[in-house]
């Protein structure tokens, strides 16, 4: 794939009112969740789960590309067509989760540096012959007394710059994911304050690395005050303060932001988001690649059980169409009541 056809996906990837699906949970993270809701995890139930997700009617309109996991990637509707097909019938670009997940930094180990270059290059090309489109690696910051250090934050920079190139390489548009994690009782300024630090350094490192910027996406945390910290920031707060972060350290020349939602409730980051599109225009497209707030709702109400589908797939796709609206900054509440 050229720079031409890498800039073409890029640009399908943020079109206007879609986002992408985050389905990509590891094993320990979807039986984590399944375990919540005592539904046994198998590679049946997590096949019938994602099935339900991907075969919902008209998600299309609000949805276009889907991150996999590899397990995913190579699995099967009960029909017997694969994910790929059902997704790519449906104008969604299918995209897979490279990394393979955070291990404890040496000599930091509550500070986190995330697995899987070893192979990588070939491990690429294998998921471009099973359909994949682009890619995605995430890298996971911590802040604490004293973190997140300097070398954490560079080491993470350049495994992502470094996973951007070769996923261009082997054609694939690079989804990069630098995310400051809410746990911890920090305020909202000190969020801002290494958000903006590890931007610029990701580009930095995105630079050196001869990354093509119109050929790839950024998925940032929205700046938020930390999830135990005693005065919580307000939706027009974080807003504000994730659009100048943003304006101060991505370049105009990236398609598009698709924000993570990091364990916010799903109406809140819909809220977050309807507030910064309200607020446009912006350099770049601001979109959403949400797992849980996306999910969260569908999961629950399916709770493992066929008869359930229907009404969790209703689910999945009002949640898709409140975010599709939040795009456009034409989100309202009164679009929960009507979900509910």
């Amino acid at each position: 794939m050229n720079s031409i056809s890498l800039e073409a996906t890029t640009r399908m990837l943020v079109i206007s009112g879609k986002g992408i699906l985050a389905a990509d949970e590891s094993l320990p993270t979807i039986q984590k969740r399944f375990k919540a809701l005592g539904i046994e995890s198998t590679e049946e139930t997590r096949r019938a789960y994602r099935e339900l997700l991907f075969t919902t009617g008209g998600i299309e309109k609000f949805i276009s590309g889907v991150i996999l996991f590899e397990e995913t990637l190579r699995q099967k509707t009960a029909g017997g067509s694969s994910f790929v097909e059902v997704l790519t019938r449906k104008g969604i670009i299918p995209g897979i989760k490279v990394d393979k997940g955070t291990i404890g930094m040496p000599n930091s180990l509550q500070e986190k540096i995330t697995a899987g270059r070893d192979g990588l290059r070939e491990r690429l090309q294998e998921y471009v012959r099973l359909g994949a489109r682009f890619t995605k690696w995430r890298a996971v910051i911590t802040i604490g007394a004293a973190i997140p250090s300097r070398a954490c934050m560079y080491v993470n920079a350049h495994d992502l710059a470094l996973f951007a190139a070769l996923s261009q390489e082997a054609g694939l548009v690079p989804i990069v994911e630098p995310e400051i994690l809410m746990d911890g009782d920090h305020d909202i300024a000190r969020c801002e304050e290494v958000t903006s630090a590890m931007l610029e350094l990701v580009f930095d490192a995105i630079r050196a690395h001869h990354v093509m910027l119109d050929g790839m996406l950024l998925k940032p945390n929205m700046v938020l005050s930390g999830k135990q910290s005693a005065k919580q920031a307000s939706p027009s707060e974080v807003a504000d303060r994730t659009i100048r972060t943003l304006r101060r350290t991505v370049p105009a020349a990236v398609p598009g932001i698709l924000f993570l939602s990091g364990g916010q409730t799903p109406e809140l980051a819909t809220e977050h988001l309807n507030i910064m599109n309200a607020r446009g225009p912006h350099p770049w497209e601001l979109s959403f690649s949400y797992a849980r707030a996306l999910q969260d709702p569908a999961l629950k109400a399916w709770a493992g059980s066929a008869s359930n589908a229907r009404e969790a797939q209703y689910l999945f796709y009002q949640r898709a169409k409140c975010n599709g609206n939040a795009r456009f900054g034409t989100y309202s509440k009164q679009m929960e009541k009507m979900a509910a």
